[in-house]
């Protein structure tokens, strides 16, 4: 296991493809990124081939503007993966981006399991790198202090 990642090795890995490809590239890079309309300019996550809003096909990534916060958090005591029965518990948050539409996205607290989760905490992304074959990056959260 390498200490340094938030959860255990051995999960399955990301699968990008040509809709979601864009995100991963750009988490590699350390940027975050969501989908934006041209046609209309709303945001929306998760990526779809056509704008939620007015049905463009017109749609492209962008860097997410403004700051995200905890909408909501789940703290699992129980695996949903064999590679995660020593991780438990930790935390999992849906963070929201009033900026950009109010999209949410959902990934792990780089935090202690234990302990208050203040709901609209401003958080920041925290991107792990991971050198398998082919490399991927995770995007995860941390509470801005």
């Amino acid at each position: 296991m390498n200490d340094s990642f938030v959860l255990p090795e051995g999960l399955p890995r990301p699968m990008p493809d040509e809709l979601d490809g864009p995100y991963w590239d750009a988490a590699a890079r350390d940027e975050l990124v969501a989908q934006r309309c041209n046609a209309c300019g709303t945001w929306q996550w998760t990526p779809e081939h056509l704008c939620h809003r007015c049905h463009s096909f017109d749609l492209e990534f962008a860097p997410v503007p403004g700051e995200a916060r905890i909408y909501s958090w789940q703290r699992p005591h129980h695996p949903v993966h064999p590679v995660l029965a020593e991780a438990c518990p930790y935390v999992v948050v849906l963070v929201e981006f009033p900026d950009a539409d109010g999209i949410r996205m959902v990934g792990n607290l780089v935090a202690p399991p234990e302990g208050e989760i203040p709901i609209g905490a401003t958080v920041d992304p925290v991107f792990e790198h991971h050198e398998a074959e082919p490399p991927y990056t995770l995007v995860h959260w941390r509470i801005r202090a």
